[in-house]
């Protein structure tokens, strides 16, 4: 579904080279659920904003469903971008004069659907999030957590291959966080690719894979442990910090 091959994001300034991402690796399977941790700084925004098409690369290689996307122009770009990714922010990105239905019904009018079809996918969209009855409500009318599953029926309407969900529950209280994991979690259990950036470790733990980014590159955390948990040569257990 999305493969990254020794992908680094350099930002030069006329003294200061910066990396952002320095041979990045990551492989994501379809219908896989992954949760992406790190500090401040590690670079996982800049790994979202390249995963979805939001930022060019300086080096190698991006696989998304398959096609080599580091060479495609910017109208291929956003031809992938708009048929193939979902989006859910921190910070739901809802019109506020549009009502739940029509914010839902934006990026769908992009991709060209006809009036009746964008209807019947809004229609079921709101439904799989529980606020089929809250199509004529603004986002004003609504609280944090409904304007999220607003922002997740509208990530859900075109039935993009993957979902890239960037602290999604980050303005959220605990309860109303943990009703977006339930929603997301069965949102995977449907076939959709989840791959979900949090500061939150309890919520991290209930996706099916996690990975922490650190100064720009991947380390699989379980893969980490295991690794940690094999007797050594000498017959002694590793620590971290002897590897």
């Amino acid at each position: 579904m999305l493969k990254m091959n020794k992908i680094s994001k350099v930002y030069r300034t006329e003294m200061v080279e910066t990396y952002a991402l320095r041979d990045f690796d990551l492989a994501v399977d379809e219908g896989e659920f992954v949760a992406v941790t790190g500090p401040s700084g590690s670079g996982k925004t800049t790994f979202l904003n390249i995963a979805g098409l939001l930022e060019p690369f300086t080096s190698g290689q991006y696989l998304l469903d398959g096609k080599d996307v580091s060479a495609v122009s910017d109208k291929e770009r956003s031809r992938l971008r708009n048929e193939k990714i979902g989006f859910i922010f921190q910070g739901f990105n809802l019109m506020p004069d549009l009502n739940v239905f029509d914010n839902v019904d934006v990026p769908l009018r992009y991709r060209g659907f006809g009036a009746a079809e964008r209807k019947k996918m809004i229609e079921q969209s709101l439904e799989m999030v529980g606020l089929a009855s809250r199509q004529k409500h603004l986002p004003s009318q609504l609280s944090g957590g409904q304007q999220q599953r607003v922002a997740i029926a509208r990530a859900l309407a075109g039935k993009p291959r993957f979902l890239l969900a960037d602290e999604p529950t980050g303005n959220l209280d605990s309860l109303m966080a943990q009703q977006v994991m339930d929603m997301l979690e069965n949102i995977n259990s449907l076939g959709t690719t989840i791959v979900m950036v949090t500061h939150d470790p309890e919520l991290a733990i209930r996706a099916r894979r996690n990975i922490q980014i650190l100064d720009g590159q991947v380390h699989d955390l379980e893969e980490m442990m295991h690794r940690v948990s094999q007797p050594s040569a000498s017959g002694a257990t590793p620590t971290l910090a002897e590897e």
